[in-house]
């Protein structure tokens, strides 16, 4: 089975079995602070998980698009990405355990035909200090799905520490086996919900040594080791629990978050560890292997996966900069083109991959067929390094000796690599230079960048704090007020909100005029002044088009949308939530006006 069809047979495979389907989120989270990318498919659920309504109802089934920066050092190996593709399906507040279980399983075995010899699975151990069960009625479950297929599946305890020994279910402790936003239950703050989750792994067979020839040799072997002999290809969480002081009751809205990686289910269907391999990959590493000439498996991985990552962040919104998700962006652009000057490579990757990319994923995602847009905000950033490529050379000739520190200044200013240092320098300047060297540097850094983010990222993934509702609320007058000074042309490009201030990015062609941007205040605020009644009404998306609703990236609506009117004054299509009278929003004042992008604008604006 190919990826789409594998794709496609699972969201078919749940809508059979009552599920809504819905589509993919955006990659940059909108009206979310706390996080940069969407990094996973409960994240734009969580609303819904914590027990606001879902438009759809209480089963959900999708595949959504995904980002992380965790693993990005780590590509290039068989089983690393940064972006891939998460298929998920969800019971808000309907079924659990006892459905869940064996439909995955059917979906596994019978739909995708994957062989259950191969299958293995974990559940979460139990904590007797905090008082939370051990997942006995998994193991039942799981025992009864596999009986049906004629394998014995024996539970076993502690496999870290002393092996499999024949079994087939593992318990695991929390670290392992356990779900919350938050972390595991001593980190979860009181009224968090979370629970035990149930992990699948694939086996590859133990006749590929993988072990033995890993780091982990000297220790014993078990699903949970990460020696490449297993995989993950799936983990269904049960949210049961609910943190109450230092204890745990059980909710009353018992969740089931389900979550498989496409590319992952891919490998294990062709029972190759080596998701590269897989057709997500296969056309774009012929490809890049036709114009990079003969480099390393290595290299074209890293080529493969940071371009396909950055056409779909690229896609959704994103352009290359030296702060946050652009920084990343940037980041995934340069090792490209650095790649390209170490190994000598003149041939331009980015039309034909682009193009590959378009055919594959643009039926499921059709903001990849933007291969313009796409094109000209690479081809940008390549002439911007190539500058700094120049530069970086310069200050490289400065060094009579280049330190592991120096090398950490010389990629964080210039985007030059390590490798690429170590080529580009007169060799008398890195003779003593080591990648120990760089590596401390870059882990200090990693650190300092942890410890901010801790501070920026804190609470959560969703700000539902009562000022960043008003805000938002504010945001939609003040979309409707910009059209009606500016005029029609005038469409949402992007919104974030924190507790502090709005932004809004929206497309117009020139800076506003000091007469235009008091127009607006006062627009905006004359509606806080009539204390406008805010209603939200649940209909279809042609409807709400029909009615003249705006919306922003309508590829990722459902059947369903939740429909905002302020007054008779503004329609938006949004998830909410917002205020129910804008007197409640006290005064307007934009705070800052500027150009974001090519023809776009961006306003600051504040509440007093």
């Amino acid at each position: 089975m190919s990826s789409e069809e594998i794709r496609q047979s699972f969201l078919e495979f749940f809508k059979k079995k009552g599920h809504k389907i819905v589509p993919s989120s955006s990659l940059i989270p909108e009206n979310d602070p706390t996080t940069l990318f969407t990094g996973s498919g409960m994240q734009p659920m969580l609303r819904y998980l914590l027990g606001e309504k879902h438009p759809l109802g209480k089963q959900i089934v999708d595949v959504q698009k995904c980002f992380r920066t965790d693993d990005i050092d780590e590509v290039g190996d068989n089983r690393h990405t940064t972006f891939f593709e998460m298929l998920g399906n969800w019971s808000l507040g309907d079924f659990f355990k006892k459905e869940q279980i064996p439909w995955i399983f059917e979906f596994l075995t019978e739909t995708i035909s994957l062989n259950p010899e191969n299958i293995y699975v974990t559940v979460f151990r139990g904590n007797e200090t905090l008082k939370l069960l051990r997942d006995e009625e998994s193991v039942k479950i799981w025992q009864e799905v596999f009986g049906r297929v004629e394998i014995e599946a024996k539970a076993v305890d502690f496999s870290e520490r002393d092996g499999m020994r024949g079994g087939r279910i593992f318990y695991y402790d929390e670290k392992k086996n356990w779900w919350s936003r938050t972390g595991v239950p001593n980190e979860m703050p009181v009224g968090e919900p979370g629970g035990p989750d149930s992990e699948i792994f694939w086996d590859f067979g133990a006749e590929l040594k993988i072990h033995e020839k890993s780091k982990f040799k000297n220790q014993p072997c078990h699903v949970n080791c990460d020696c490449g002999r297993f995989l993950e290809i799936g983990n269904n969480v049960f949210m049961e629990y609910v943190k109450t002081d230092s204890r745990f009751s059980l909710l009353p809205q018992k969740n089931v978050d389900f979550g498989g990686g496409l590319e992952r289910l891919v490998a294990a269907k062709n029972n190759d560890p080596d998701i590269f391999k897989t057709d997500v990959f296969s056309e774009l590493v012929a490809k890049i292997r036709e114009l990079a000439g003969d480099i390393n498996d290595n290299a074209i991985r890293v080529f493969a996966d940071h371009l396909r990552a950055s056409v779909f962040l690229i896609a959704d919104g994103l352009k290359p900069s030296n702060k946050e998700a652009g920084y990343i962006l940037r980041r995934l652009l340069r090792r490209i083109l650095a790649y390209t000057v170490k190994y000598d490579i003149h041939a331009d990757l980015f039309p034909a991959s682009v193009e590959i990319i378009k055919e594959k994923f643009g039926e499921i995602y059709p903001e990849v067929k933007e291969t313009k847009m796409i094109l000209e905000v690479l081809e940008d950033e390549k002439q911007k390094f190539h500058e700094a490529i120049g530069r970086g050379i310069k200050e490289i000739e400065k060094y009579p000796k280049i330190t592991g520190k120096d090398a950490f200044y010389l990629y964080e200013t210039f985007g030059l690599p390590f490798e690429l240092i170590k080529e580009l320098a007169p060799k008398d300047a890195v003779k003593a230079l080591s990648k120990g060297d760089f590596d401390k540097e870059f882990e200090k850094h990693q650190e300092l960048s942890r410890t901010a983010s801790a501070g920026m990222f804190k609470g959560g993934l969703v700000d539902m704090s009562e000022q960043t509702i008003k805000l938002h609320t504010a945001a939609h007058l003040l979309m409707e007020s910009l059209r009606q000074v500016l005029g029609n042309h005038v469409m949402q490009k992007g919104s974030n909100i924190t507790a502090e201030r709005l932004r809004l990015d929206f497309s117009h062609p020139e800076k506003l005029t000091a007469e235009e941007i008091k127009e607006v205040e006062d627009l905006v605020n004359q509606k806080i002044q009539e204390d406008l009644l805010v209603k939200m009404e649940e209909m279809n998306l042609e409807q709400a088009k029909k009615q003249g609703a705006m919306g922003v990236f309508e590829a990722k609506y459902g059947e369903k949308v939740k429909v905002y009117s302020i007054g008779d004054f503004s329609k938006e299509i949004c998830g909410g939530p917002h205020v129910q009278k804008t007197g409640e929003l006290g005064h307007f004042k934009i705070i800052k006006e500027k150009a974001s992008s090519s023809g776009v604008r961006r306003i600051k604006a504040v509440l007093d």
